[in-house]
């Protein structure tokens, strides 16, 4: 009996060893067919995966110790490329699978449903497809499904409502539609729920409030209707709630704030809620955060908020709050105690009475105050001057009256401005020149009396000055055309201005919109008025100004609208207007204009142009109905005109005979030329040109003092130029010894002879000439910008530029902005659309507002036409470009594209980031800039932030994104870090397009920085 016993052990042991060797070889071969699946692994993580070392110690793999099966596979943001092997279904021992944050595209494959073990599933961040799979309900122990931000379609499966231990769904940022099904309120253990960023509608379902534990709540930006259902609101366990950007109805219950007492933030904004805010938020948490119900129909009151101590935003603008009564504004003195607010906005509601003076004891950290479209009367409160950190005040179309009050001068940090339509009268007073940050100032349709204030010109960063419709008078100072800062708009129309339009105007070169209409300006229309080149829109009507129209104006190659009417203007309209191909509008109407109206251009479309009411005009195209022009020798003799004749023709045999031998000589003379010389002759033409000898003594002799700079054909130098009045300007000098300087001088002029747009640089001259040693000189003159490169904000070589040159969140991301508006300009815009090849922090220049302009077209391309697919928007010239910034296909092909400059301004955006450069020497090894950032990203972004964005309680050592920062400068970094790691991706195809780019970030820009 013993030895059968011990026999049945043995044969026990047997079929178990061979079970085991079974399994143990099911992970392996398992494992392979994974690694085959993928075709891109930069990092070489895949590498250790070889039968050199058992498969539990490679990479990524975590096994059980006793079995020798796999239970974790982690190849988390690694960058890998590829689809997720069917084989994966045979790792029946796995509990996490995650391959987040990398590019493997094709679907989930449905064999994942075998894993009856796994608890948690990470496949968000990727590229994957097709639609979630039906029998994931095979894996009934699963805890965590992350699927978000991927292209997943179609409906939320049946099946999923079966995984009753699922504690986290998150499918947000998909393609997903449908409803949410009501077997939701099946997954009894979910905690967090985010289903926003999809394409949903229907009602959010009853049956989510079964989900008992659930904490955070997110529907937003879907196409949910309805209400919300009403037992939502007895979800105690809730922290988060947020459905911006759906189309919800209904109102809120009075008590929701009793029945949700652990809530801290509240996002409805962009739905139809109406009805009041409910009272019972006056007992909300002493936690809560955030009121977010902006652009709603709500009504009533606000309610008092004073227990909040946390409390960070309150965003209630476009509502129908307040009664117009006095006590609309009883709940301003509540939020005394809410000491880290930082914005309110209450805009476009109907708020009335007086403003009180407990504005002025908000928080001191508010920032962002926005009280316009509301019916605000009286007098603005001089306490409003104790909100120190105001950056963004806009109180615009109310009723309010009294004079700016002086306490206004506290405002050191103000930025933007906006008193327009009220009625506030008396004098600007000088303590506006005390707002030197200042880039927006909006105060017309007021009151306001007497001069504009001289001071206005110690404004320095101004880019937009509107003060019409007041009753100002006297001459405009001097001063006020000294703000080279002025690009957007300068308004001075419908006052009483009078004195003519100094010569200095020509000063505002950056200017996109100058009205100047319905005052009493007289004499003569400067001529350097055409120096204005940025110009656009240009409003001179209902004046009394004398003289000629200036054919300057013709160099205003970018203007739409010219309004000259109701003037005294004499003279003929000057024939090259009709060059300005942009011109959509030109009205000289009602002067004393006299000659023939051109044909061409705007002149050639009757409904663009009115020029009635100068009776001496004549000729235009048959539709103005002008009478003909007289034509000059009618009655020449015949004799006369035989003899007219024969000279003629004798001038034109000896003219041909002279043309002939010219060119004879000419073709023997410059036969060693390239065809380089006639391009670089032909754009030196188009420029008015400047003197060898000028620029000499512009640069004190080309001195080392005023060389700022330089690169592989050029060197650059500061000077002080009299031909433009003195104007210091930064001065291009071509190396013409280096091989390619010539070509990079024609490239950039060709580059930037039809290109007109506010972010990049312009040329003002240029200079082909001969130096005095008799060599042959060129050089390209642009404005000089005080503010250096973005390279030397980012990267200051010396300790002490360290400490002064610190770019806040706002200006790197103005910057980006800026850029990415600049290359959709280059890409899309102009009539060929041009190929930067070279774009780099040196090469965004920024002026004295800090307004980029991206600069050095030397090795740009132009493209002669351009489609929407990628391979026809490729050129072929040499590798170009520098190290760090050219995009990986430069290296094994010629052929360059607009997604290259994609690439290098997705380098940029990271490097803003990081404050890291991407030649630094940290990157060896394969290891670059995108590769750093998208393993941080986006759990550990902290880590990896410019030190110089985090705020001085956040410089301790951090585990991992131990965020907190405001929920709205956490929410912009992580979009724009996505947005530098797309534009960065290895493929072409991969990256953003530019226009998706800068729609994004104007999208960032609009919710960062002006927060309504």
């Amino acid at each position: 009996m013993k030895h059968v016993f011990l026999l049945l052990l043995v044969q026990l042991f047997s079929v178990f060893t061979l079970s085991f060797a079974s399994g143990n070889e099911t992970d392996h071969l398992g494992l392979l067919e994974f690694k085959k699946s993928i075709s891109g692994d930069p990092y070489g993580i895949l590498l250790s995966w070889n039968t050199s070392t058992h498969f539990c110690d490679w990479s990524g793999i975590t096994c059980n110790l006793k079995l020798q099966r796999v239970t974790q596979l982690v190849l988390s943001r690694y960058k890998l490329e590829g689809s997720i092997s069917p084989h994966i279904g045979n790792l029946s021992y796995m509990i996490n699978f995650n391959l987040s944050v990398n590019n493997i595209n094709g679907k989930i494959p449905q064999e994942l449903g075998r894993l009856s073990r796994l608890q948690q599933l990470s496949l968000g961040n990727n590229l994957l497809g097709g639609e979630i799979p039906t029998n994931l309900t095979g894996c009934n122990d699963l805890r965590f499904l992350y699927l978000q931000r991927n292209n997943l379609t179609g409906r939320i499966p049946i099946e999923i409502g079966s995984l009753q231990k699922l504690e986290w769904l998150a499918i947000s940022t998909n393609k997903l539609t449908g409803e949410i099904p009501s077997f939701i309120g099946n997954l009894t253990s979910l905690t967090d729920i985010d289903v926003g960023g999809n394409n949903f509608e229907g009602h959010i379902p009853q049956e989510i409030c079964h989900l008992k534990n659930l904490t955070f709540a997110s529907f937003g930006q879907n196409k949910f209707t309805g209400t919300f259902p009403s037992c939502l609101y007895n979800m105690s366990s809730l922290t988060m709630i947020s459905a911006t950007g759906n189309q919800l109805s209904g109102s809120l219950p009075p008590n929701m704030f009793h029945t949700l007492p652990y809530l801290q933030e509240f996002y409805i904004g962009e739905n139809q809620i109406t009805g009041r805010i409910p009272p019972s938020i006056t007992n909300a948490s002493a936690f809560f955060l955030a009121l977010e119900a902006s652009r709603n129909s709500l009504t009533g009151q606000i309610p008092s908020m004073g227990k909040f101590q946390y409390l960070d935003i309150i965003s209630l603008s476009w509502n129908h709050l307040g009664d117009n009564s006095t006590t609309d504004f009883d709940f301003l003195e509540s939020l005394a105690n809410s000491s880290k607010l930082k914005l309110l906005s209450i805009s476009y509601n109907n708020f009335g009475g007086h403003l009180p003076n407990s504005l002025g004891n908000l928080s001191p950290q508010l920032d962002r105050l926005y009280l316009g479209g509301n019916q605000i009367s009286g007098k603005i409160p001089a306490t409003i001057g104790n909100l120190t950190n105001l950056t963004f005040l806009a109180m615009e179309n109310n009723n309010l009256g009294g004079n700016i009050p002086t306490t206004f001068v506290k405002f050191q940090k103000m930025q933007k401005l906006n008193l327009g339509s009220n009625k506030l009268s008396g004098e600007l007073g000088a303590h506006i020149g005390n707002l030197t940050q200042l880039f927006d100032l909006k105060l017309g349709d007021n009151l306001f009396e007497g001069n504009i204030p001289p001071s206005i010109g110690n404004c320095q960063k101004l880019q937009y000055l509107d003060i019409s419709r007041n009753n100002l008078t006297g001459t405009i100072p001097l001063d006020l055309f000294k703000l080279s800062s002025l690009t957007i708009l300068l308004n001075l129309s419908l006052n009483s201005l009078s004195g003519s339009i100094p010569e200095e105007v020509g000063s505002l070169t950056n200017l996109g919109w100058l009205d100047m209409s319905e005052n009493h300006m007289s004499g003569e229309i400067p001529p350097t008025m055409g120096e204005c080149i940025m110009l656009e829109y240009l409003y001179l009507q209902g004046n009394s100004l004398q003289g000629t129209i200036p054919s300057s104006l013709a160099s205003l190659k970018g203007l739409q609208h010219l309004d000259l009417s109701r003037n005294q203007l004499s003279g003929s309209i000057p024939n090259d207007l009709q060059n300005i191909s942009s011109l959509k509008y030109f009205n000289a109407s009602f002067n004393t204009l006299e000659g023939e109206v051109p044909t061409k251009g705007v002149f050639g479309n009757v409904s663009a142009i009115l020029v009635m009411g100068n009776n001496k005009l004549c000729g235009g195209t048959s539709e103005l109905h002008l009478p003909p022009c007289p034509v000059k020798g009618k009655k020449l003799a015949k004799h006369h005109k035989f003899r007219l004749i024969a000279v003629i023709v004798s001038v034109i045999v000896f003219l041909l005979i002279l043309s002939i031998t010219l060119t004879i000589y000419w073709t023997r003379k410059r036969s060693n030329k390239t065809s380089l010389d006639s391009h670089s002759s032909e754009t030196d033409h188009q420029l008015a040109t400047v003197s060898f000898q000028s620029l000499h003594n512009a640069t004190d002799g080309f001195s080392a003092t005023n060389l700022i700079g330089s690169g592989n054909f050029s060197s650059v130098y500061k000077g002080t130029l009299e031909e433009l009045e003195e104007k210091v300007v930064a001065i291009k000098v071509l190396d013409l010894q280096r091989k390619g300087a010539h070509k990079s001088f024609v490239s950039e002029c060709n580059a930037l002879r039809n290109i007109k747009h506010r972010n990049l640089i312009q040329v003002l001259t240029c200079c082909s000439s001969i130096d005095y040693n008799g060599q042959e000189f060129k050089a390209l003159i642009f404005p000089y910008m005080t503010n250096g490169s973005l390279e030397q904000w980012l990267h200051p070589k010396t300790p002490s530029a360290e400490q002064k040159r610190k770019l806040s969140l706002d200006q790197r991301l103005n910057i980006m902005v800026d850029v990415a508006s600049a290359l959709h300009y280059l890409h899309h815009e102009c009539e060929q659309p041009i190929i930067h090849c070279d774009l780099k922090p040196s090469n965004v220049l920024l002026d004295n507002e800090m307004v980029p302009r991206v600069s050095d077209f030397g090795i740009a391309k132009l493209l002669s036409t351009i489609n929407d697919t990628t391979s026809k928007q490729t050129s072929t010239i040499g590798i170009k470009g520098t190290i760090g910034y050219i995009p990986p296909e430069y290296g094994v092909s010629s052929e360059v594209s607009t997604y290259g400059d994609i690439y290098s301004f997705g380098i940029l955006v990271l490097e803003m980031l990081t404050g890291k450069s991407p030649t630094d020497e940290m990157f060896e090894d394969g290891q670059n800039l995108h590769n750093f950032v998208t393993v941080s990203f986006p759990d550990n972004l902290l880590q990896i932030l410019d030190p110089l964005l985090v705020p001085t309680e956040e410089a301790a050592p951090l585990k991992g994104n131990d965020w907190n920062l405001d929920p709205n400068v956490e929410m912009c970094l992580v979009s724009l870090f996505r947005i530098g790691i797309s534009c960065s991706m290895k493929s072409p195809k991969d990256r953003m397009n530019i226009s998706d780019v800068t729609r994004e970030l104007n999208r960032i820009s609009e919710y960062f920085l002006v927060g309504e």
